[in-house]
């Protein structure tokens, strides 16, 4: 095991915005509770919660891999509309003690998976803004 620090960083923080994971054009997850994971020179990776996750349409897979910092992640495939996307969720169920807040949550392969941010604005405007169109 080993601990994030200088030589390879490892941040959690909430998402500032809500974020939304697409696959065979279905909305399979949607969350304002999301964490983005920043991990030394990789590319942040966004982490969902798994009740905000279309769980019917993921299978548990026997696949595994191990990260020294993080610890033993599980993978599931996903099923949709004849779309089969092979072990393309992981998950880290038992985390290393550094990175607890990751525990049970699910991310994508986003060259599999499309994942982006929504403006919640544009989704849910102000009450007012639906009532005049947009004119205020």
């Amino acid at each position: 095991m080993k601990t994030p620090g200088p030589d390879h960083p490892i941040a959690v923080e909430a998402a500032k915005k809500r974020w939304r994971a697409l696959f065979a054009g279905h909305v399979i997850a949607d969350t304002n509770k999301a964490l983005v994971l920043k991990e030394a020179g990789y590319k942040p990776v966004v982490y969902f919660p798994r009740e905000d996750v279309a769980m019917e349409y993921m299978s548990r897979t026997a696949h595994t891999t191990h990260c020294p910092y993080k610890g033993d992640a599980a993978y599931y495939t996903l099923l949709m509309d004849g779309q089969f996307a092979d072990n393309v969720v992981w998950t880290y169920e038992d985390p290393y003690p550094a990175m607890q807040a990751i525990e049970g949550l699910l991310a994508f392969y986003p060259d599999r998976v499309e994942i982006y941010e929504v403006d919640d604005e544009a989704v849910n405007p102000p009450r007012d803004e639906v009532r005049t169109g947009g004119m205020r």
